[in-house]
């Protein structure tokens, strides 16, 4: 009977140090819990990003508005009428 309890003792004993220190442990757990953590909140910020440009491409395909002022901005887009003044800041 006591060589029972000693196995069983034994086999309770190596099961708790597979479960904290084994493979797939709780401290590996843990680990694997704060870099889903972090994958959640770079998925979240891409999502905001992929937002934006979604808007920003909607609003391109449905106005003439946004192109031209993009095409102002970016390319220097001056329309016929219109007169272009360049100012220059004293310091320079």
């Amino acid at each position: 009977m006591p060589v029972f309890r000693i196995i069983l003792i034994i086999l309770l004993c190596l099961l708790q140090y597979r479960l904290w220190f084994g493979e797939n442990s709780i401290s590996e757990y843990f680990k694997l819990q704060s870099k889903v953590e972090g994958i959640k909140i770079e998925n979240d910020n891409l999502l905001q990003r992929n937002k934006l440009i979604t808007a920003d491409i909607a609003d391109l395909k449905l106005g003439k508005e946004a192109i031209e002022e993009r095409a102002r901005n970016e390319l220097g887009l001056i329309s016929p009428g219109e007169i272009f003044y360049r100012v220059i800041p004293k310091h320079q």
